[in-house]
């Protein structure tokens, strides 16, 4: 671990899940929506550790991953971020960041020659640390996408259309690899940007069985036992799930299935008590008004910014 930051906010640098988690509790238990994507990365990491498993192993990346809280000048903890992506350009994924903690992060990372490829999460401080990198290191800001977090205040389940809710078994597994990286592909193409093809090679087959074995992947399947639909709904952390990737191929779409799917996970996690949560692209205005019509509601817009170079002469 590492305490760095002249300014108003110390930043506390880590290189292993568990010890961050520790000192990043006191804000991931306060804004444990905010913190969902943070908490739940991390703890099944530490989980993968724990079995002796390394995924980032074979990720390639240039730099060591790390997880970083961000404390006031009182020793609060204010904050909390990461870079754990495994995709390229490995972006960091931050909770609210105060817009003086997120230039010195920028200043911290140039001094020690890590280039951020890309920044994402909470606006604004998300935007700012993106600039702030840009700026020092000679380059370009681009928007990539912007995305919306929202809690389901209460869940209105549509009708069920035909057909069962299971969880996904190793026997989908194949299925559910292609559908995460079609996933991608097509959100892409939806909100009218053009797909980036290798924008889920991530998902691989290690990962897409890690995630069915924890059982939070679930498929819809139609009475002749096809497979219509893929939706994930994570293990809760700090007492919150979220909802994702939600799929569905476009010969079975129109159908009703992905609104009821969401529908009844999302009412399965508040029965239990657990507070439920999902990101939508905000250039889908489909999803965003499926998603409002079950019952939920924003939390905080984020986006990802991508930082490029200038090309060698």
């Amino acid at each position: 671990m590492d305490d760095l930051g002249a300014g108003p906010f110390a930043l506390e640098f880590f290189d292993e899940p568990e010890a961050f988690l520790l000192s990043a509790e006191e804000v991931l238990a306060r804004e444990p929506v905010l913190g969902s994507v943070i908490a739940s990365v991390t703890t099944r990491t530490a989980r993968e550790l724990a079995d002796g498993q390394d995924s980032w192993a074979e990720v390639g990346a240039p730099f060591d991953r790390w997880w970083l809280v961000v404390r006031d000048d009182a020793g609060r903890v204010v904050s909390a971020a990461m870079r754990t992506a495994p995709f390229r350009p490995h972006p960091t994924f931050a909770m609210p960041m105060p817009e003086a903690a997120a230039r010195e992060l920028a200043v911290v990372l140039h001094a020690r020659g890590e280039l951020l490829g890309g920044a994402n999460g909470a606006l604004p401080g998300a935007e700012v640390l993106a600039r702030e990198t840009a700026r020092l290191w000679g380059g370009e800001l681009v928007v990539a996408k912007g995305s919306r977090l929202w809690e389901a205040v209460s869940v209105e389940v549509p009708p069920a259309p035909e057909g069962r809710l299971r969880r996904a078994t190793e026997d989908d597994a194949a299925t559910v690899l292609a559908w995460f990286r079609e996933f991608h592909v097509e959100a892409d193409q939806q909100a009218g940007r053009e797909p980036d093809p290798a924008s889920g090679e991530h998902n691989t087959m290690d990962s897409v069985l890690g995630r069915i074995r924890e059982g939070v992947e679930w498929v819809w399947e139609l009475p002749d036992g096809t497979l219509a639909h893929l939706s994930g709904s994570g293990v809760p952390a700090y007492g919150v799930a979220r909802v994702g990737p939600v799929y569905t191929p476009q010969e079975f779409r129109g159908r009703g299935i992905a609104s009821y799917v969401v529908g009844e996970l999302t009412r399965r996690g508040l029965d239990a008590g657990v507070r439920m949560c999902l990101f939508t692209d905000t250039a889908n205005p489909t999803s965003n008004k499926i998603y409002a019509g079950l019952g939920y509601r924003p939390v905080v817009d984020m986006a990802e910014h991508l930082v490029r170079l200038p090309a060698s002469p």
